[in-house]
């Protein structure tokens, strides 16, 4: 009986290790997806309202007690309608292939190259553009309006979209599977406040799909000729050709894979 009790505690602490780690990660999971988004903000909200809950039980303020106490008790009501959107973008996470998940690493470099040889170009003849590449969360819900393609990424088909002569300049394009699946695609704004006023349409479209999916947005701007790189909702602007392609790499390009694919240690 005693072997048999102490081989339950044995087995009962390799079950609590377990439970413990896979609590550690899904923790670690979350603040990876809302890592520099304004659910950050959000959670600091909260946190400073929890403390406030428990100054307010400790220091006898009954009243304020009584309105906090009501108000946490429905924080899975309020968590879910504050977080819906990063709770949307992680529940369609699972289960999804990244952009070049089907493409060998020689293919999606040489697609980034197209990419932003195009930028670069467009860039410097002030031609305004909005390229937006799928990685694991799909894009189909915002493809309802646009032009399919359906073709090959090059540089001269990009610029010639995005000519303001064109039909298909206005609106965005959307690369999916190493592709141009579409053009002329109209994005959600952001309604974030804090983003400055300086920006116009195509910045506030790139960060406004962003902060719904994990796509990577590229912005050319016909006023200034300069070229941006929205993720997660935030903008890392003024990219010259070396620092746009190290970006790019470093968010959607497939890692290379075998002997003759591994990096060098530096």
């Amino acid at each position: 009986m005693g072997g048999f009790i102490s081989s339950f505690e044995n087995f009962r602490w390799v079950l609590d290790a377990l439970d413990i780690a896979l609590v550690a990660f899904i923790i670690y999971r979350i603040i990876l997806l809302i890592k520099g988004t304004r659910a950050v903000q959000m959670l600091v909200g909260l946190a400073v309202i929890l403390i406030v809950y428990v100054a307010s039980q400790v220091g006898g303020l009954y009243t304020l007690n009584w309105l906090l106490d009501n108000f946490l008790a429905s924080i899975i009501l309020v968590i879910v309608v504050l977080f819906q959107n990063d709770i949307r973008r992680a529940l369609i996470h699972v289960g999804r292939n990244p952009f070049f998940a089907d493409l060998s690493y020689r293919e999606g470099s040489e697609i980034m190259d197209e990419v932003v040889k195009a930028c670069v170009s467009m860039a410097s003849r002030r031609t305004g553009a909005l390229i937006v590449i799928e990685r694991e969360t799909g894009l189909n819900d915002f493809l309802e309006v646009g032009i399919e393609l359906d073709a090959l990424v090059s540089s001269d088909l990009i610029i010639s979209v995005f000519n303001p002569h064109s039909p298909l300049h206005d609106g965005a394009m959307v690369l999916q599977h190493g592709k141009i699946s579409r053009a002329a695609c109209f994005l959600p704004l952001t309604q974030n406040p804090d983003i400055s006023k300086m920006l116009g349409t195509r910045h506030r479209a790139a960060i406004g799909l962003t902060e719904l999916v994990d796509a990577v947005a590229i912005v050319v701007s016909e006023e200034t000729g300069k070229v941006a790189v929205v993720v997660g909702g935030k903008i890392t602007r003024d990219l010259d050709l070396n620092s746009l392609r190290r970006v790019l790499k470093r968010l959607v390009e497939p890692r290379p894979t075998g002997k003759k694919g591994k990096k060098k240690s530096s």
